[in-house]
Parts: structure tokens; C-alpha cells; sequence
């Protein structure tokens, strides 16, 4: 009799494994970035024409409001940006290269059993693999409660290290700020470098809601680590919000990392990429410009 019972008991549990092996969900997200920022700084740029303006404005505002993809399981998931129908040669290189400045990548995955992520991004033509650790994100559980597309969420907080490669972090130098440093540079050599040009929090405030009703360890971008599935995340430029879900699709998708591109850690990413910002500033200035950053879109 016991024999018996232990057999079903095994085969129930190995049953409950196996089902939990093959779930897998999907959430549609909708991400929006204010604009006002981004504006102000082109704003009485002499480097800016308006019709130049206008162009960039158009081109910002197809990365202001995105919409994304998370194919997730109980471990693993995949963060990628919808497809969309553009109009073939369109600068496909030089939005990419802005996407990329812009926080954006290709396919962002993640796995929480290992607390590994792999993000394939291009900047210039030169096509990066990012492979690193999770960041430990030392989450806040907060009171609050709100009701997002039917599910019940809490609210948690966490204070983050702003990215150096991430454009929506940075600002430029206010005017006074900016003549200090250019005195200070000027009584040894005049030698500057791009990050001496902007301004850039050291620390971003994001607050996340989170639903326990799907009990994964899950989330857009790089968020994860909360007792449930995060349905929004605000860090106070961008807000990323839930707008539909799907349990247990009839299409699964095959939730993998990412192989293309040169496999390099995220400081050595950031390293290269502000390098590469610093050349295009000095090629700037060897034109004869004023020194700002100026990035041809396109190839």
C-alpha cells in the first residue's frame, strides 16, 4: 500500500515539474519617455538647423513610444522590441546606433536560476554581445496596492546607478558649471573630454509594481528580483507599462540567448562606448566645431 502511495506520489510530483518546465507566458509592454528633456537641449543649438531639428525630433519620437515583447518562463526570458514595417534602407544602422544610445538593444534575456543576462546591441556598425551578472537590485517593499489589467500588484522601490551609456541620463553642463570647468582645464591644458561636456545623476529612483498572481521572478529590461511578475516600472523619464498578458500560449517560443556580436562585459561595453563618443567629439572639434557631440545617422 505505501509502495503504491509513494509511486503516485513521485509520479505526481515529477508530473508537477514537468508542468511547470513547459509554462511559459507572455507580456506586451508599452514604453513611453518625456520628451521635454531631449527638446531643450536641441533648442538653440547653432549646430541644429530647423529643419534638422525637425528631423531629429521625428526620428526621436519612433523611440519615445515603443512597444515590446517578454516571453518568459519560471527562469528565463526574453525582452525584445516589436517588430515594426519600416520602409526599407531608411537609416536602418544609424536608429539602431540611436537605439542603443537610447538604453534600447536587440534581445535582452535573462536568467534568474544563474542571475546572468545577455544583451545583443549595435553601436556604429559594430555589432556588441553584452554577458554579465544581474545586478543585484536591492529592492523596497512599499504599503501600496493598485489593480493593473486585472491582477492584483504591490508597489516596491530601488535606488539604481544611472547607466553612462544610456543618452536619456544625460544633460548638458549648465553654463556656470561649464565656465568652471572650462578654467580649471584651460589653467593647465586645454584638454577635455566628452563626459567633461554633460551632466549625468549618479543615481535614477525607479519604482516597480508587481503582481504575486504570476509567481515569476521576472520583468522588462533588466528588471527582475520581486515576488512576482513587474507589470510597470517608472524611473521618472520613462515609463514602462503592461498592457496585455498571455498564460500559457498554444505557440511557445524557444526563450534563448543571443550568439551574434563580440562577446564583452557591460563595464568594458560602457568603456568602449564613451570612447567612441570621445573621437567623434575630437573629430568634431578638427572640423572646427564647438566641440559638441555630433553622430552622423546612417551609414
Amino acid at each position: 500500500m505505501y509502495k503504491v502511495i509513494f509511486t503516485l506520489i513521485f509520479i505526481l510530483v515529477g508530473h508537477l515539474e514537468l508542468r511547470a518546465q513547459e509554462f511559459q507566458g507572455m507580456a506586451v509592454y508599452e514604453s513611453k519617455t518625456s520628451t521635454a528633456d531631449f527638446k531643450s537641449r536641441f533648442e538653440g543649438n547653432k549646430n541644429f538647423t530647423p529643419e534638422m531639428q525637425k528631423n531629429m525630433e521625428e526620428r526621436m519620437i519612433k523611440m519615445f513610444e515603443k512597444t515590446f515583447i517578454l516571453n518568459f518562463d519560471k527562469s528565463t526570458s526574453i525582452y525584445r522590441e516589436e517588430e515594426k514595417l519600416d520602409a526599407p534602407g531608411k537609416n536602418g544602422g544609424g536608429m539602431r546606433t540611436m537605439s542603443s544610445m537610447m538604453g534600447g538593444g536587440g534581445t535582452y534575456y535573462k536568467n534568474v536560476k544563474y542571475k546572468t543576462y545577455t544583451v545583443d546591441k549595435e553601436f556604429m556598425g559594430k555589432e556588441f554581445l553584452i554577458k554579465d551578472s544581474l545586478p543585484n537590485l536591492k529592492w523596497k517593499m512599499e504599503g501600496e496596492t493598485r489593480v493593473i489589467g486585472g491582477y492584483n500588484c504591490f508597489k516596491a522601490t530601488a535606488i539604481l546607478p544611472a547607466s553612462k551609456t544610456d543618452f536619456r541620463n544625460f544633460s548638458p553642463k549648465k553654463e556656470e558649471a561649464k565656465k568652471a570647468n572650462d578654467s580649471l582645464n584651460n589653467s593647465k591644458e586645454k584638454k577635455t573630454n566628452f563626459m567633461d561636456e554633460i551632466e549625468m545623476p549618479k543615481d535614477i529612483s525607479v519604482t516597480a509594481w508587481y503582481t504575486p498572481e504570476i509567481p515569476v521572478n521576472q520583468g522588462p529590461e533588466g528588471y527582475w528580483g520581486l515576488p512576482g511578475l513587474i507589470l510597470e516600472v517608472n524611473d521618472g523619464k520613462t515609463i514602462i507599462l503592461c498592457s496585455k498578458i498571455i498564460l500559457n500560449p498554444k505557440d511557445k517560443v524557444n526563450i534563448k540567448e543571443s550568439s551574434n556580436g563580440k562577446v564583452i562585459s557591460q563595464k568594458e561595453y560602457d568603456e568602449t562606448i564613451v570612447k567612441k563618443m570621445e573621437e567623434f567629439r575630437q573629430m568634431n572639434q578638427g572640423r572646427g566645431g564647438n566641440g559638441g557631440m555630433q553622430i552622423r545617422m546612417g551609414h
